[in-house]
């Protein structure tokens, strides 16, 4: 949709026989802009502002929004992480104390809650449902200035973004909506007033590119803060990175990919130092799945192998190695 603004000629006074006329705001008010405005107010409501302050008396903070009507409030984990003090502003119902319920360094998510009466819990959409292109809203506080309102569209779907864990986060959503430092963990807002994504990230100096966390991975993510106060995953202790292999040995072993995960260290006492892994190793495969790049290696670390015997096929030099641990509980 066109959203330059059109310039008209009026007619002078006088002209048509008496005084110009000039069309009243609702019926200036085209189509896009009643759907902003109608989305802006239904939303802000349940956005809030969220202000930190750390042990060493630094001051910061972003945006939330409602997540539940008895006060879970769901945000980015930078905005609230290593806070003493978490205080969140309501547009109705004023200032209250949060205290933090659970944070998750590999999706960027945090949960707090308040005690306060009559909040407004927003609607969820459903992120199976976005579409390239689709009309979007962002509600949050940039740099302080409180429920301020950005539109634009869907960028593109199905972008992955790197956490401070190391961890790829998948199924990011790509939008041109505006967003600013303040903006973190503020809603994204389909045209119905349904919370489709978390806003979180920018690039700069770039411009309209702007990403938001979508809404399955953040409802999976707080539901399990709400039961647990954490998200678990299973761990092996290595720190790696996607390193490519020889063409020659990849064809030699059938490996369906040349590429694989290459081991930089072990951390002392870890199920992988006890298993035998070295620096220098790469991972090529677990339980028979291959392993293309550490990225595939996390995501198949979750929390159902969590203490069961787990077959890593290695690649140490030349020679091609099995080795079998048990991967530990990784609390975020």
């Amino acid at each position: 949709m066109n959203r330059d603004l059109a310039f008209v000629s009026l007619p002078e006074p006088g002209a048509m026989g008496g005084a110009a006329s000039f069309p009243s705001e609702s019926e200036a008010m085209d189509a896009y802009s009643r759907v902003v405005t109608g989305v802006a107010e239904a939303v802000s409501p349940s956005v809030v502002r969220i202000q930190v302050e750390s042990k060493r008396g630094r001051e910061g903070g972003g945006s939330g929004f409602v997540f539940t009507p008895d006060g879970f409030i769901l945000t980015n984990r930078h905005v609230v992480h290593g806070a003493e003090k978490i205080k969140v502003s309501t547009l109705e119902s004023g200032e209250y104390k949060a205290h933090l319920v659970g944070e998750d360094p590999d999706t960027d998510l945090a949960l707090v809650r308040i005690d306060a009466p009559g909040l407004h819990a927003v609607r969820l959409g459903e992120s199976r449902k976005i579409r390239v292109g689709q009309l979007v809203v962002a509600i949050g506080n940039p740099y302080g200035f409180q429920y301020s309102v950005t539109a634009g569209v869907v960028s593109a779907l199905g972008r992955s973004l790197r956490s401070e864990s190391g961890r790829l986060i998948d199924d990011v959503i790509q939008t041109d909506a505006a967003l600013n430092p303040g903006n973190s963990g503020g809603p994204l807002v389909n045209a119905s007033g349904e919370v489709i994504g978390v806003n979180t990230a920018t690039i700069l100096p770039a411009q309209g590119l702007c990403f938001a966390i979508s809404i399955g991975t953040a409802q999976f993510i707080a539901s399990k803060l709400i039961r647990e106060g954490v998200v678990r995953r299973s761990y092996i202790g290595v720190q790696a990175q996607t390193a490519s292999l020889n063409r020659i040995i990849a064809r030699h072993y059938d490996l369906a990919h040349a590429t694989g995960a290459l081991v930089l260290g072990t951390e002392p006492g870890s199920p992988a130092e006890k298993a035998g892994l070295q620096e220098g190793d790469l991972i090529v495969a677990l339980d028979q799945e291959p392993v293309e790049g550490v990225d595939v290696l996390h995501r198949f670390l979750n929390e159902e192998r969590i203490g069961k015997t787990t077959r890593l096929t290695v690649l140490r030099g030349s020679k091609r190695l099995e080795f079998t641990l048990a991967p530990r509980t990784r609390e975020s």
